[in-house]
């Protein structure tokens, strides 16, 4: 999460995007073209060494903490990347399924549709800044 924040603020959290938009450029693109695809093939080997969870769980055969918050790392990633994740998405399958699955359950289903989902925006860890997305 710290370096999906430090695309957008890779001086210092106190200046604004706009104080340091070349470094933040140089750092997204290294974000995306090495540690971006190195935690996501990082989850999509987990996924695939979890013989208990069919691949579907990064652990165990059931739902945990850690698929919700891998939902929220692709989501947020969508948000903030969208042009470079497509191609990344191609990569990690297992990833997106989790995404996926977790996005469908009913529960999950009525949380994002509701008032209660916080929306991404320009004031998260997420930002998109078109620039940025490769």
């Amino acid at each position: 999460m710290v370096e999906i924040h430090d695309t957008h603020h890779p001086i210092g959290s106190g200046l604004y995007y706009e104080d340091q938009k070349p470094e933040a450029k140089a750092r997204a693109a290294d974000f995306l073209k090495a540690r971006a695809p190195k935690y996501l093939g990082y989850f999509e080997s987990v996924l695939e060494a979890n013989r208990a969870g069919k691949g579907k769980h990064l652990v165990g055969a059931r739902l945990t903490y850690a698929d919700l918050s891998l939902f929220q790392i692709v989501a947020g990633l969508r948000y903030a990347f969208p042009k470079a994740m497509k191609p990344l998405e191609k990569k990690h399958p297992k990833v997106v399924a989790v995404h996926d699955a977790v996005a469908g359950r009913p529960n999950m289903v009525r949380y994002l549709d509701s008032e209660r989902r916080i929306p991404f925006s320009q004031m998260g860890i997420f930002r998109h800044y078109p620039e940025l997305d490769g």
